[in-house]
């Protein structure tokens, strides 16, 4: 398994992240939710994942910018979940919506479940057509 997070796999195009909310679907598992779309988007890589931490919940940057980086690293860490059981290209924006601050621990597991959830959805949806 390969656990890095390259710059491929970062989402950086103000395009992608402007279709990702207009047309982007949403699963949530409390306190993570992970908006996606299904894109072509040119590069070998599965999945194209950004993070987010809302100044609404986090005033301090160093607050925000401490829960982006465990964002990146439960992604980082738990990416197969995804690439194993996806077919189609996504990009994906994951976000912390609450002002509680949870440790590592409890948004690594959250993250699984929220994972999980998305690979169930998107695997119900494939089935339906």
């Amino acid at each position: 398994m390969d656990f890095s997070y390259p710059a491929a796999e970062k989402l950086k195009s103000k395009k992608i992240i402007d279709l990702l909310f207009t047309e982007g679907k949403s699963v949530s598992k409390y306190p993570l939710r992970l908006v996606y779309v299904a894109h072509d988007f040119g590069e070998d890589v599965p999945v194209k994942m950004g993070v987010s931490v809302s100044k609404k919940y986090f005033k301090k940057a160093v607050d925000r910018n401490y829960y982006k980086r465990v964002l990146r690293e439960c992604y980082r860490l738990n990416k197969h979940l995804l690439i194993a059981n996806i077919d189609v290209k996504y990009c994906c924006m994951f976000f912390y919506q609450t002002n509680e601050k949870l440790n590592y621990t409890e948004i690594n597991e959250k993250t699984i479940q929220l994972f999980e959830k998305f690979v169930k959805t998107t695997q119900e949806k494939k089935d339906s057509k």
